[in-house]
C-alpha cells in the first residue's frame, strides 16, 4: 500500500512539471538507483549517479520541448505559452 501511495504522489507531483523538470527527476532517480547498485560505496554511487542522471535527464527533456513553456502564476495555476526568445 505504501508503494502505491508513493507512486501516486510522485505521479501527481510531476503532472505540473515541464519536460525538462520531468527528465531531471526521472534521470536523477534512475541514476541514483544504478549508481548505488554498481558502485563499491552505495552512498557515493547514489550521489554521483543521481547528479549525472539529473543533468542528462534535464538535457533530454529540454530537447524534447516544442518551443512551449509552462508558467505558474502566483495562485498556482499552470498555463502554457510560447517561450521567450532564446529558448
Amino acid at each position: 500500500m505504501k508503494k502505491i501511495l508513493t507512486i501516486l504522489v510522485l505521479t501527481t507531483a510531476l503532472g505540473a512539471c515541464s519536460q525538462t523538470e520531468k527528465g531531471a527527476a526521472v534521470g536523477g532517480l534512475g541514476g541514483a538507483a544504478v549508481g548505488a547498485a554498481v558502485a563499491g560505496d552505495p552512498v557515493q554511487g547514489a550521489v554521483v549517479g543521481g547528479a549525472v542522471g539529473a543533468v542528462a535527464g534535464a538535457l533530454i527533456g529540454h530537447a524534447s520541448e516544442s518551443g512551449q513553456c509552462r508558467y505558474r502564476d502566483r495562485h498556482g495555476r499552470v498555463y502554457v505559452d510560447r517561450c521567450p526568445s532564446g529558448y
